[in-house]
């Protein structure tokens, strides 16, 4: 974590442990602790663990799915979760005229860090020539397969617009 006092719970790619561990022994911490934000929220996270399923067929030929066993869920899949209760959970506090909640902060400390506007700039101006596409946004596509989820798209889409303005 970067240092703030909430380091005792959250995840980073830079750990060794698997997410899946981290979440467990911060739920423990939870418990013990009486943190209820914590504890809420981790919970939150592994209630939406049995959505992650396979696709089996069954002898009859059906075809149907089972929820994924502990060790097949992957760090990846515990991310789009986590990704999806934060998406939610920015719905609420706009709707509520509001900026930021524990949960919210808690959610986050588990998702990978996003790149930072400075980075995409770099990477776009190091591997990127503007001037091969007729508009900018075309070079989205490149950009988002490098990054990945570490990139939001507006903020790509916002930095392609200022480059461009910058070379026009």
């Amino acid at each position: 974590m970067d240092g703030d006092a909430d380091s005792t719970y959250g995840w980073s790619q830079d750990m060794k442990t698997h997410l899946q561990d981290k979440l467990r022994a911060d739920l423990k911490m939870g418990l013990k602790s009486k943190d209820s934000a914590l504890k809420d929220t981790v919970r939150l996270i592994m209630a939406e663990y049995p959505k992650l399923t396979v696709p089996i067929t069954l002898e009859s030929g059906k075809k149907t799915t089972r929820i994924k066993k502990p060790e097949e869920i992957t760090n990846e899949e515990i991310i789009d979760i986590i990704r999806g209760l934060v998406k939610s959970e920015k719905t609420v506090l706009e709707l509520k005229g509001e900026e930021v909640s524990d949960y919210l902060k808690i959610l986050e400390s588990y998702l990978p860090k996003m790149a930072s506007k400075d980075e995409i700039k770099a990477w776009i101006r190091e591997n990127i020539n503007l001037s091969e596409f007729k508009n900018p946004n075309q070079a989205m596509g490149p950009i988002m397969k490098h990054f990945g989820k570490l990139a939001d798209g507006a903020s790509v889409k916002e930095i392609l617009q200022t480059l461009n303005e910058d070379n026009a």
